[in-house]
């Protein structure tokens, strides 16, 4: 330094990037080969180096700090409705797209093809989030669509498309397609029954007159929708009121942006939502004007017919919720290994090491049961998997998808100040993990769905037994925490205040499970801390509640291998 040097810059860690988030994680690896998606490796290994690219992880701030802008009207005056993104939108879009994560598993039918684009879709989730809506939303789509063979003989082929055209044009000049949801609405949220949106058929000589061989099953929608997510999409399913031949009910439409004609659709757009978080991404307000849709499934049967895309949307919200924890822990843990703090680095400080460890034992959880419950997504042709991911997807979405904000607000503690101002990643992390537990479902809502599933199939709970008992009786604390939740599991249906405590329950289904599994496949550090810390004792508010004699040492080595340690 000169004298005209006011200080000099040291101790400042440079950012996580250029890293393998794939092959930096063992725990993510090890989950695939034992969930039946080994095959996948090498492409997982592949993907994991290009998303740890400083130059990846960049689209991300980019798509973030340039937000989508809607343009109502073109300079002529004419109505278009158009949301303009930023280049690292598309790019990021292109990704995703290219590397399958909105149709793998339709592709691929078959032994893993669900977990390996689960194990995919939660290395995105590391990347940037916004972008994983409208892809989670076209993969989720494909089992609605297939109750129609009409509609999913004409909309699939661009759906499974691998290339991204973000073009506005009508569908047969599209190299791919998007498709969005609109179910609810101002006066209702999640009660998706006091929707007030209307449709009424077109007559059959009309439709036809008007669409030629498409004109099936049309109807017009004159209502309103209070949250349309990701306008830009080719295509929404839509819930509106029927009452055609005594039908009268909730009914699901497929409403393309373009007619077949190439003429625009009547859905306005309002303007975007001004969100928390998720703000690459844009979600709208909508009007129908007497815009055409097609009907999917049958008339009235619109709930049961969304219900086969809402398990798919859950199962990427607990992804994705996993995902983004482990994004927020690997930027922590990279920064307390190289920060110096009372003489050497944060993460040998004995009380910093409790708290990485808590987190790092959290991640490792969540992406073991993310995981496993994609595998029961691989199989929905066997019974007791089938049962399985019936409860385990609204306890997961609730339990996994609730911790992620307070995980997300440790790690952004764990490099202070500078965790909390927008050059980094952590405050980006941190507004995006709330939209999972909120988005699809809240909380409540899933663990009433949860009680359903208990309730209504009593294979449901034989199939959670069968999981649970695989990991054997040598823990005592893991038995006694299991036979607490046997006796809960029992009186839940049945009780009065079953609903009053379904949280609870939905929480202790989880741990159980994520025990389940690390007790039998993680190394026994982990496993041993992860039981002691969650089960032999009620968890508390806050991370960094670590019972003394932890190897948190250990723990750390294994939540994210430096390069050199690297496989």
């Amino acid at each position: 330094m000169n004298q005209f040097d006011t200080h000099e810059i040291f101790n400042q860690v440079t950012p996580f990037a250029d890293v393998n988030l794939f092959t930096c994680d063992p725990a993510l690896g090890e989950a695939v080969v034992r969930e039946g998606a080994g095959a996948a490796l090498p492409s997982l290994q592949a993907l994991g180096a290009r998303l740890g690219r400083a130059a990846t992880l960049d689209l991300a701030r980019q798509a973030n700090r340039n937000e989508p802008v809607l343009h109502n009207f073109d300079r002529a005056g004419r109505r278009i409705d158009e949301v303009e993104f930023h280049p690292a939108w598309h790019a990021l879009m292109a990704l995703l797209i290219g590397e399958g994560a909105h149709a793998s598993p339709w592709e691929e039918a078959g032994p893993g093809a669900q977990v390996a684009r689960a194990a995919r879709y939660l290395l995105f989730g590391q990347v940037e989030n916004g972008s994983q809506c409208p892809v989670t939303m076209t993969y989720a789509s494909v089992p609605a669509l297939r109750q129609s063979p009409r509609l999913a003989a004409r909309w699939l082929p661009k759906i499974l498309s691998r290339e991204y055209d973000p073009r506005p044009l009508p569908l047969d000049a599209k190299r791919g397609a998007l498709i969005g949801m609109g179910m609810t609405e101002k006066q209702g949220g999640s009660d998706v029954r006091s929707n007030t949106t209307r449709a009424l058929p077109v007559p059959p000589g009309e439709a036809r007159a008007l669409f030629g061989e498409d004109g099936e099953d049309v109807y017009r929608l004159v209502g309103h929708k209070w949250f349309f997510s990701a306008p830009q999409s080719d295509a929404h399913l839509v819930l509106a009121q029927t009452d055609d031949g005594g039908s009268a009910g909730l009914s699901c439409f497929l409403v393309p942006r373009f007619l077949p004609d190439g003429g625009r659709n009547g859905v306005r757009v309002q303007r975007l939502k001004d969100k928390v978080g998720n703000r690459s991404n844009a979600s709208s307000e909508v009007e129908f004007t007497n815009a055409y849709g097609w009907l999917l499934g049958q008339p009235g049967r619109g709930i049961p017919t969304i219900l086969e895309m809402g398990s798919h949307t859950r199962l990427d919200c607990v992804l994705g919720s996993a995902g983004t924890m482990r994004a927020a822990l690997t930027h922590a843990l990279h920064h307390a290994r190289r920060r110096q703090a009372f003489g050497k680095p944060l993460a040998q400080q004995p009380l910093m090491r409790n708290v990485l460890a808590d987190l790092a034992l959290e991640s490792e959880a969540a992406t073991a049961f993310a995981l496993r419950l994609a595998r029961c997504f691989d199989h929905p042709d066997d019974p007791a998997e089938a049962a399985l991911a019936r409860l385990l997807t609204p306890a997961g979405k609730y339990w996994i998808c609730k911790r992620g904000p307070a995980f997300g607000a440790e790690a952004m503690e764990v490099l202070g100040g500078s965790g909390y101002v927008e050059d980094g990643p952590l405050g980006r992390l941190y507004r995006e993990l709330p939209v999972n537990s909120i988005w699809e479902g809240s909380g409540n809502v899933m663990c009433l769905d949860l009680l359903r599933a208990l309730a209504k199939s009593p294979a449901a709970g034989a199939a959670l037994a069968a999981e649970l008992a695989a990991a054997g009786d040598a823990n005592a604390d893991y038995v006694a925490f299991v036979a607490a939740l046997k006796v809960a599991l029992a009186q839940a249906p049945a009780s009065t205040d079953g609903e009053f405590g379904a949280r609870v329950l939905a929480e202790r289904i989880v741990l159980a499970v994520q025990a389940s599994l690390l007790l039998r496949h993680a190394p026994a550090y982990v496993s041993s801390a992860f039981v002691a810390s969650r089960l032999a004792r009620e968890p508390g508010g806050a991370f960094g509640r670590l019972p003394a004699g932890t190897d948190c040492a250990a723990i750390l080595a294994r939540a994210l291998l430096e390069p050199d340690a690297a496989p």
